[in-house]
């Protein structure tokens, strides 16, 4: 048998929230199934590799596929980060590989799937809490900056704080947007060979942006996640929603 990651208190708390989305029925397979999905999270392995213990692969994926149309992984997680303290958010983007088999869809965009010299890739753009742990995120392709979905990040945030960001996010725009949102800014200034306010700056603040950057490095312990296999953006996206809703799942029980 496969190892599981579902306790029997974890899958009652996650079969709650999916019924109450309204979007599902509670059928006994469903958990299996479940654990079909977070295996392949896990492990990346092609879906026809699934262990049949999970039940035949194509029904997992098919629905896995349809849990990813009707936004209800998405909703999980949603579900879950409204626990989430809006004290401090820190913000930041982390680009991931996207395998040669994620590009193959037959699709009128580009699937958040980006070109450049370095390959095919794809970024997270992701806005954690005081506690490190994920409140939202977006797709873009790899070589988008990290200004460029930034006011989007801040515009998806039920209050507006202290806004902490590396020189990434360095732009006066931004700035001023989060102060007309009544909040704080932490965002350093790129140096430019000038001489530069170092004081203006709450580095003792900016020292606890780690906490973005774990947040990337537990789910890129997950395979699926460290390299995009799927090649719709819309299905990878459902994948970074159930992993960042495992990261909650220990608040809950």
């Amino acid at each position: 048998m496969p190892r599981l990651m579902l306790t029997d208190k974890r899958w009652q708390k996650l079969l709650q929230v999916m019924k109450s989305t309204g979007r599902i029925y509670n059928k006994p397979e469903h958990r299996m199934t479940f654990e079909g999905i977070l295996f392949r999270l896990r492990t990346g392995i092609p879906w026809r590799d699934l262990p049949t213990e999970f039940g035949g692969w194509s029904a997992v994926y098919r629905r896995f596929n349809l849990w990813s149309k009707k936004g209800l992984l998405n909703m999980l997680f949603n579900e879950l980060a409204k626990l989430a303290d809006y004290d401090w958010v820190f913000a930041d983007g982390s680009i991931v590989k996207a395998h040669q088999h994620s590009a193959g869809a037959a699709t009128k965009d580009n699937e958040c799937i980006g070109k450049s010299r370095g390959g095919n890739s794809t970024k997270i753009h992701l806005a954690v809490d005081s506690g490190g742990l994920p409140i939202y995120f977006e797709l873009s392709e790899g070589q988008r900056n990290d200004i460029a979905r930034a006011q989007s990040l801040v515009d998806h945030l039920r209050e507006v704080n202290i806004f902490v960001g590396d020189k990434g996010y360095d732009s006066d725009a931004l700035r001023e947007y989060i102060e007309a949102k009544g909040g704080i800014s932490v965002i350093p200034k790129r140096n430019y060979g000038q001489d530069i306010d170092k004081g203006s700056v709450d580095w003792c603040l900016y020292k606890y942006r780690h906490l973005v950057e774990n947040a990337f490095a537990r789910i890129k312990h997950y395979r699926s996640i460290s390299t995009r296999y799927e090649k719709l953006a819309r299905n990878y996206a459902s994948m970074v929603s159930l992993a960042f809703s495992m990261m909650w799942l220990p608040m809950y029980c």
